[in-house]
């Protein structure tokens, strides 16, 4: 199934009048955030990422682009894709290396790809940094649909593990994944990457559930949704 030129221009980047300086999620006024301009996940220390972008809103055209792109296995979507998700990240941000979320092997066996990974190797190549597989996906997670933050956080909590050869000490890592829900899974991985030595993570995901409007709009993190 071809998609069209103005399918791939129709997609918006994310706006809101407020938004957390740290992990930018967005919010209909500013009382979830301090003084600072940090929301309470953010203030209580429970992000392991340091900041997160994305581009979108994870609904509409562009959820349509993301299901064609991971369950139609419309690989060439990759490159339109990264394109929106490297305009995302602030040109002055400088990092020394790129990991993708890893997918369980039975779940990369049946769709024949890591979304992720394809999306992070066209982040590195326009960033001129290389991609490092440092992370491991030990076991397959429930789906997260329905499930509070606390009870996300323990689905994924023991999901990734750290390769032994993992050497990042000192490294900016720029972490990638296709779309950040509640930022659990992330937030999993980039506690594990700082354990390796990486001086700081930031995530960079194409959308993110937007929750100012529907709690339950996007579903589950699907095979590293963060």
């Amino acid at each position: 199934m071809p998609v069209c030129a103005e399918c791939l221009r129709e997609p918006a980047p994310l706006s809101a009048d407020f938004f957390c300086v740290s992990c930018r999620t967005p919010f209909q006024n500013e009382f979830p955030l301090d003084a600072h301009g940090q929301c309470a996940l953010c203030r209580s220390g429970l992000r392991g990422f340091d900041a997160a972008y994305c581009f979108g809103s994870y609904d509409g055209k562009l959820r349509d682009l993301i299901h064609l792109f991971k369950y139609r296995r419309m690989k060439p979507l990759a490159k339109p894709l990264e394109k929106l998700m490297a305009a995302s990240l602030p040109r002055d941000l400088q990092f020394d290396a790129i990991v993708s979320v890893p997918m369980h092997w039975r779940k990369r066996f049946a769709r024949g790809f890591n979304q992720a990974d394809l999306l992070a190797r066209g982040i590195a190549h326009r960033c001129g940094v290389p991609v490092i597989q440092s992370l491991v996906r030990r076991k397959s997670t429930q789906v997260q649909a329905g499930l509070s933050h606390a009870q996300r956080r323990l689905n994924v909590s023991s999901a990734f593990s750290l390769r032994r050869n993992a050497n990042l000490t000192g490294l900016r890592i720029l972490l990638i994944d296709d779309v950040m829900t509640t930022g659990a899974t992330g937030s999993a991985c980039a506690f594990l990457l700082k354990r390796g030595g990486a001086k700081s993570v930031t995530l960079l995901t194409l959308a993110r559930v937007d929750r100012r409007w529907a709690e339950n709009n996007a579903g589950a993190e699907h095979s590293g949704a963060s």
